[in-house]
């Protein structure tokens, strides 16, 4: 019997447009989520949006020294790696399975908008 045939290809469409629709919902969550991460014991902080986009940097006065910009700079970059990081594992439990799933169903053949 060929698996197309009659309502499965319906079938097929319907779940494919929801776990799409489920994506899109996933992936708004995702770019109003923030993640906060801090780095040189909480000296510097960055927070990151879920899907990655830098919201802001705070830096605490200690850290500010006009000898030293070398370490503040690398402060700064250790936070907003870790930040990201945070953001990338929270995308990946939102999306995972969904992404999973659409994968598998379109056979990685990379569809518009899946």
């Amino acid at each position: 019997m060929d698996m197309f045939a009659g309502g499965d290809l319906q079938k097929m469409l319907q779940q494919a447009q929801q776990m799409q629709a489920d994506m899109m919902q996933a992936q708004a969550e995702l770019a109003e989520s923030e993640v906060t991460a801090s780095a040189g014991g909480g000296l510097v902080s960055a927070t990151v949006t879920g899907d990655g986009e830098l919201k802001g940097v705070k830096i605490d006065p200690k850290a500010i020294d006009p000898e030293d910009a070398e370490t503040l700079e690398d402060l700064i970059l250790a936070a907003v790696q870790a930040a990201n990081a945070d953001a990338k594992r929270l995308a990946a439990e939102k999306m995972g399975p969904l992404g999973d799933a659409l994968g598998g169903m379109t056979g990685g053949l990379g569809l518009p908008g899946m």
